[in-house]
């Protein structure tokens, strides 16, 4: 399914149409290391992103939902709406000791700390960038090596099994070859695995 970026913007909105926190200027004394506000991928409960994104707004938390716009249909009647781009997930800028108040209301399963911080800014205004341009765009996983993934179409639907060569080329053992996304089957007791050409359309990644 095509998505369409979210037009408000390069500062897309975090939760109900309001920008996200910016980040205020430095205070004259250096603050403890250890107090300093740190960057979290914040795992959501299910269809809980938008409330978790109000809940920083409320604490003045720094955060960014990246949201798209979609259309429902009802009948003759069309119900336009925004959707998290990543489902699941909000980014914030939580201060240690206050990390747990986004637990007070039940709404996150965990969160996760970001090591390299100037790569996700980065990214996350790519994304903003993106969603401002209003270009079409489809959301796609991103299959690296040594990701866990489940085969979820043909002949074997239900499979699990590890990414090895990611859009990889050439001859296999009963294919024609061509570009592909090498799985890997591990038979764990014998320490031996069976490489498995499977189009990247048919592969879903697991936590």
């Amino acid at each position: 399914m095509a998505l369409k970026g979210n037009s408000e913007g390069p500062a897309a909105p975090a939760c109900n149409g309001e920008p996200p926190v910016q980040e205020r200027g430095g205070e004259d004394n250096a603050p403890d290391k250890n107090s300093l506000p740190l960057w979290w991928v914040c795992h959501c409960k299910p269809r809980c992103e938008k409330k978790v994104a109000a809940l920083m707004q409320a604490h003045g938390f720094e955060h960014y939902l990246p949201l798209v716009r979609s259309e429902r249909r009802y009948g003759a009647r069309i119900k336009v709406f925004t959707k998290p781009l990543f489902p699941g997930y909000v980014f914030a800028k939580i201060p240690p000791e206050k990390k747990p108040l986004i637990y007070q209301q039940d709404l996150l399963a965990r969160a996760f700390e970001v090591e390299d911080v100037p790569r996700l800014l980065a990214q996350l205004d790519d994304i903003r960038a993106l969603l401002a341009s209003g270009l079409d765009f489809t959301l796609k996983p991103l299959l690296t090596k040594g990701r866990r993934v489940r085969i979820i179409s043909g002949p074997l639907k239900g499979v699990e099994g590890f990414v090895e060569a990611p859009e990889s080329s050439g001859k296999h053992h009963g294919s024609g070859g061509g570009n592909t996304s090498g799985v890997l089957l591990s038979i764990d007791v014998l320490q031996q695995g069976l490489l498995v050409p499977v189009p990247a359309a048919d592969l879903k990644v697991l936590p």
